[in-house]
């Protein structure tokens, strides 16, 4: 799978404009081992995203992981858009700690792209999970999160 990282930033960035309010920053959008994506964003550090306790806004880090989410899906599915809109279902985020200083979102789908598609193509409605671990840039995980997506196929 070849993956245009500056194209899926360029698309999520346009359709998203709220990840630009935020600064948020397309750091990787990369395939792995058997067709599945990875999309790493970053969120700077600046007091406007800040919290009571220093750290950044509980809505900017779901921002942050939801937007890598949406990386990882516009990557994996970019082929199949014209017959199909990607839709977030439901999304649960856990905070572990606070992150201090800029914070880095990974996520990577969590299913196969083959038998996401091949739902799609049986005319289903495929449901899918992205895996999403927030933490800051020394490694330190303070969030996890995920995102259940569907590809709602066009009528």
């Amino acid at each position: 799978m070849s993956i245009d990282s500056r194209q899926v930033e360029a698309g999520l960035l346009e359709a998203v404009p709220f990840a630009r309010t935020l600064g948020i920053e397309f750091v990787e959008v990369a395939p792995e081992a058997e067709g599945a994506v990875r999309a790493v964003v970053r969120l700077p550090d600046t007091a406007e995203h800040h919290n009571h306790v220093g750290g950044p806004h509980a809505g900017a880090m779901f921002t942050l992981g939801e937007t890598a989410s949406g990386a990882v899906v516009l990557a994996a599915f970019g082929p199949v858009l014209d017959r199909a809109v990607p839709l977030a279902v439901k999304a649960e985020i856990a905070y572990k700690k606070v992150a201090l200083g800029p914070v880095l979102a990974t996520a990577r789908l969590g299913r196969p792209v083959a038998d996401v598609l091949a739902e799609l193509d049986a005319g289903k409605r495929p449901e899918f999970p992205v895996e999403v671990e927030i933490g800051t840039e020394d490694g330190t995980v303070t969030s996890l999160l995920t995102v259940i997506w569907t590809l709602r196929p066009n009528r």
